[in-house]
């Protein structure tokens, strides 16, 4: 299916796991599990789409900080699993579109055999120029801004700085145009703030696991069919 004004960079919240997981009386994980199997199949929809840069918003680090032990063991050890399949070159579309893979918070808040893991996952794919596909792990944006500032500072310091451009040091320069957000509610928690001051928010009650592709479609032609005035 073609869409005439596909946006350039989507972002994608994906809220329900722990919910679908408990109105079919299984664990937790099993809920985590189930989403990590929706979010290949998602991206496959995006590149497949022609859409060229994808920001996933997978791990808070709110959710670091405020939900059980076991449950964020669980999450590193499906990350884990997942991405050293698309390392091992198991998840196709990577390098069929062509896609640079970046990993984006505080790293330092992971275990050491993911972090391992995940630089090799990013050397791998460091030459692919197509299309980006940004996975927020253990990321606020707060915690971005909060790092983009002291480097701004240092650069201010050190008089590197010609202008005062706090975006520029973001971990993630681009604007986000569209995003998707699962499960219901309408706010951004702490999803790139600043990169979405002008993005479109399509907001569906269907929880992640259950995300269709017929719903993905019906937000792009939402979206196409939105005229963007940028504060004009």
């Amino acid at each position: 299916m073609e869409i005439e004004n596909l946006p350039n960079h989507l972002g994608l919240i994906l809220d329900g796991n722990r919910r679908w997981a408990k109105v079919r009386n299984l664990p937790v994980w099993m809920g985590h599990k189930k989403g990590a199997e929706k979010l290949e199949e998602v991206l496959n929809w995006c590149l497949e789409a022609g859409i060229k840069q994808i920001s996933v918003y997978i791990l808070s680090t709110e959710n670091i900080q405020n939900r059980p032990k076991f449950e964020i063991k669980k999450i590193f050890q499906l990350l884990y699993e997942y991405l050293k399949r698309w390392e091992r070159g198991e998840f196709k579309v990577i390098e069929r579109y062509k896609v640079k893979i970046r990993v984006i918070g505080n790293l330092k808040l992971l275990p050491k055999k993911l972090r391992e893991l995940i630089r090799k996952l990013i050397k791998k794919t460091s030459n692919y120029k197509e299309r980006f596909l940004n996975l927020l792990i253990a990321y606020g944006a707060k915690f971005e801004i909060l790092q983009a500032v002291k480097k701004l500072i240092r650069k201010v310091k050190e008089k590197k700085v010609e202008e005062i451009n706090l975006e520029k040091y973001l971990m993630i320069k681009e604007p986000v145009d569209l995003i998707i957000r699962t499960g219901g509610y309408s706010r951004l928690s702490n999803f790139l703030v600043l990169q979405a001051a002008y993005a479109e928010i399509w907001v569906t009650k269907t929880l992640w696991p259950d995300f269709s592709k017929e719903e993905f479609y019906k937000a792009l032609k939402w979206y196409s069919s939105l005229k963007r005035n940028f504060g004009k």
